[in-house]
């Protein structure tokens, strides 16, 4: 399917795009070339080819979803500076 500079310049307002008057011709070559390819996907055999919605057939596993606290404060506040009664302490920034 051809495009031309009309068709273009109406994709391109429809999609709210500012296109220089100078690209319309080179845009409308790569969309053209884009829609060849789309077409060629007709002639792909499908007869047969039962749908899918997952290229895998595997169930992931679950975990419960549950809010915990993580269970690693220690392990966390070993990354503070200065750790304070089981809390991070920051510089007071407002006066």
């Amino acid at each position: 399917m051809a495009l031309d500079k009309s068709t273009v310049r109406t994709i391109a307002a429809l999609a709210r795009i500012r296109v220089p008057e100078d690209d319309l011709d080179g845009l409308a070559e790569e969309l053209s070339h884009i829609l060849g390819w789309i077409e060629q996907l007709d002639e792909v055999d499908t007869d047969g080819v039962a749908p899918i919605a997952s290229v895998s057939g595997m169930k992931m596993p679950e975990r419960e979803d549950a809010v915990t606290d993580g269970g690693i404060r220690d392990d966390v506040l070993a990354n503070a500076p200065e750790p304070e009664s089981g809390f991070f302490t920051v510089p007071k920034v407002v006066e």
